[in-house]
């Protein structure tokens, strides 16, 4: 029976490395799939970038279909399997799909305040009088919501920046740590859901904007006791086996879409301001060396508190090499 087995197995193995087993290269494109990073709510996305989309779909002369991830990871994967083709990630994201994806960055968002990048911040509801010092206390008496693992704002940076140095880890720390996105955790707190947590301030800014009105209600529930350091605006990611023609079809659509003094370029930086960018701008994978920094850094932290003196040159050796090319 197992020589049957083998047989069987080995005939099959034959089949798939014969030219009739052979994977079939991908065809001519003949639908555009761009990813929505997954910050907020799947309802306030589609309304928001519907009408981007759907210009953009006018001028490439291809179908544009938005997949909308669930978590960052889910996109992150949906790009290495080519169900996606481009689209906005975080920082932490987009470093990621460049790695695992076969991804590249070729644009950035530009923030409509006019002050480039944003912040990541931890919330709390107004009035409670959760201080920071109490909050790093790590008395278990806090409910603390974090964002997404992939997330820059979400959890890189609040590792990086205020839990690392210190040697705190959020599970041991708090109470309990909830994972939910950007606009789940300032609802959950507004609503004293959770005791604190992580959000950035482009995302508040932007639920501020709702022409209804309920994201600005929300805000007036929060207030932040914790800033980082500025973060870089986010990336935009493709494919770098996309069609070379394609890709100049979309980075001529993306980099002339919303410039000049034209009602038509007035009208379309009236859509950018619903996905909180204004015209979008050239960029690459040094784009991310910021987000590099970061992640270095909290290693680094993490080594030294272990002691690991292999860990520590190694983060050491990584923090000079983004330096240099950082320099140029």
């Amino acid at each position: 029976m197992i020589a049957r087995i083998v047989a069987v197995l080995a005939v099959l193995g034959l089949a798939a490395c014969s030219p009739g087993g052979e994977k079939k290269p991908e065809g001519p494109k003949t639908v555009l799939n761009f990813s929505i990073l997954s910050t907020e709510s799947r309802a306030s996305a589609e309304a928001d970038w519907t009408p981007f989309l759907a210009d953009m779909e006018k001028a490439i002369g291809m179908p544009v279909k938005a997949y909308y991830g669930t978590n960052y990871t889910g996109l992150i994967e949906a790009l290495r399997f080519k169900q996606t083709d481009l689209g906005w990630f975080t920082n932490q994201s987009g470093l990621e799909a460049v790695r695992r994806a076969d991804g590249e960055v070729f644009a950035r968002s530009v923030n409509p305040s006019g002050v480039d990048g944003y912040e990541a911040v931890i919330i709390v509801p107004k009035g409670s009088g959760l201080t920071l010092d109490m909050l790093l206390k790590c008395d278990k008496t806090v409910d603390f919501g974090m964002g997404d693992a992939k997330s820059t704002s979400g959890t890189l940076a609040p590792m990086t920046y205020l839990f690392a140095p210190r040697g705190i880890d959020p599970n041991t720390c708090f109470k309990t740590v909830k994972s939910a996105n950007h606009e789940a955790n300032l609802f959950a707190v507004a609503n004293g859901v959770v005791d604190a947590a992580t959000n950035n301030t482009a995302s508040m800014e932007r639920l501020g904007m709702l022409k209804s009105g309920t994201g600005a209600q929300v805000l007036k529930k929060v207030e932040i006791i914790w800033r980082s350091p500025r973060i870089p605006e986010d990336p935009l990611v493709w494919r770098k086996d996309l069609d070379p023609a394609l890709k100049k079809k979309v980075s001529d659509f993306m980099f002339s879409y919303g410039v000049g003094d034209t009602p038509e370029a007035a009208r379309q930086r009236a859509i950018l301001e619903r996905i909180q960018t204004k015209p979008f701008v050239r960029a690459d994978d040094s784009h991310l060396i910021p987000v590099r920094e970061m992640e270095a850094t909290g290693a680094l932290l993490q080594a030294r508190s272990r002691g690991d003196q292999a860990a520590i040159a190694k983060a050491e050796a990584e923090l000079a090499q983004l330096r240099k090319e950082k320099a140029g």
